[in-house]
């Protein structure tokens, strides 16, 4: 789970972490009332989504007067920024954060993930920040700095005082420095996040080390146990076909193909995805209905593959083990009758139950079209649906 900018700076002062002081505000009106708040003369008015090269995209502005903060609140808010993370479809602005502007002497990339592999928080860092990791990595790779921080005994000072000579800092701001990467360790540490990323830690003309950007995301599956962090969840931010499934307890990733998948086990879902494309078709989803399906929980999953409005065929792929393929037949059928299905379903069962699973499909007297192995099912789907588009276009 993400969270806006404003949240993830609000977390990190309670770790310890400097940042700027800014409002949230949610109209041109608030925006300029925040910035008389904050008092000075120059402002910065950020577009709060969840998606980074915000500045490309005109989401951050620095304003020099009341009247450039309200004209740039009022060309951001009820807008669809789009920008490269974004994809073509943008995410709507509905608040904004106005802090007060930084004099910047220096920039730094500060990053904490989770790396799988390792099964260690790795801290990266680097003296060009400003720039996305991926921009790093390709034009100064030599600048970049990496730590592994051990899980039993956590991070700990002498790293955090390493990272900060690494970065060329001048002695006077290492104290600040390792306060600054210790209280990020901390938050993600206590606070189940995956990521932590400031982007830019800025070193100040005055001297300071202040976090002028950051992005934190949380494991979803530690959330019910983090209920202050769960309120937090923005779910306009968020793709409307993940957010209906995942309510619903299932795993779901929305794709740009055509072809809906319901099937069981990430990797039987990954191959299915794999095997449609090698038939010439795009996938429309990821949906794995996960172990012991009942009939009902098969039907939530084809309301949700049919929540995406691209979807015109289904491919229903199960190798039963815990599973049981009369539960998935049912729910086929089940789901067929309710939601008044013309477009083409494909079933492919093997497993436990599998003749009594296909005795059901049988004997519904709908137009289901079965298949034996996952190739013929991939053909069939395809075909299927090609078939459907061509009638539909004649």
């Amino acid at each position: 789970m993400d969270i806006h900018e404003y949240q993830a700076k609000d977390l990190l002062t309670r770790f310890g972490v400097q940042v700027p002081r800014g409002g949230i505000a949610y109209s041109p009106e608030q925006a300029v009332y925040r910035a008389s708040e904050l008092s000075g003369d120059k402002w910065v008015v950020k577009a709060q989504i969840h998606s980074g090269a915000r500045g490309k995209a005109g989401g951050v502005r620095i304003c020099s007067s009341e009247e450039e903060v309200s004209d740039a609140a009022t060309w951001m808010l009820g807008r669809k920024l789009v920008t490269h993370q974004t994809g073509p479809q943008g995410k709507l602005v509905s608040r904004l954060y106005v802090e007060e502007a930084t004099s910047i002497a220096h920039e730094i990339y500060l990053g904490f993930v989770m790396d799988r592999k390792l099964e260690r928080v790795v801290v990266v860092a680097s003296a060009q920040g400003g720039m996305e990791i991926e921009e790093i990595s390709e034009q100064e790779p030599e600048s970049i700095i990496r730590s592994v921080v051990d899980p039993a005994v956590g991070m700990q000072a002498f790293q955090a005082r390493e990272i900060a000579f690494s970065l060329g800092l001048e002695p006077p701001l290492i104290a600040q420095a390792v306060k600054t990467i210790m209280g990020c360790y901390r938050l993600m540490a206590e606070m189940d996040a995956n990521m932590v990323e400031v982007n830019p830690m800025v070193v100040t003309q005055a001297g300071e080390i202040v976090a002028l950007d950051a992005k934190v995301s949380f494991d979803d599956n530690a959330l019910f146990r983090r209920p202050e962090i769960a309120e937090l969840r923005d779910k306009s931010q968020e793709d409307t076909r993940e957010t209906y499934a995942e309510d619903r307890g299932l795993s779901y990733i929305g794709l740009d193909g055509e072809i809906g998948c319901i099937v069981n086990g990430a990797g039987l879902a990954m191959a299915t995805l794999d095997m449609i494309k090698m038939s010439g078709g795009e996938p429309a989803n990821f949906l794995d209905v996960g172990g012991g399906a009942s009939p009902e929980r098969v039907l939530k999953s084809f309301k949700a593959v049919l929540n995406d409005p691209n979807v015109e065929a289904i491919l229903v792929n199960i190798f039963a083990g815990i599973n049981r393929c009369d539960w998935i037949a049912e729910g086929v059928v089940l789901a067929m009758k309710e939601l008044e299905l013309t477009l083409p379903v494909v079933v492919r069962l093997s497993g436990t139950n599998v003749e009594e699973g296909r005795k059901v499909l049988d004997d519904s007297g709908l137009p289901v079209i079965t298949a034996d192995t996952l190739a013929e099912a991939a053909d069939s789907v395809v075909g299927a649906w090609k078939d459907a588009k061509f009638k539909e276009a004649s």
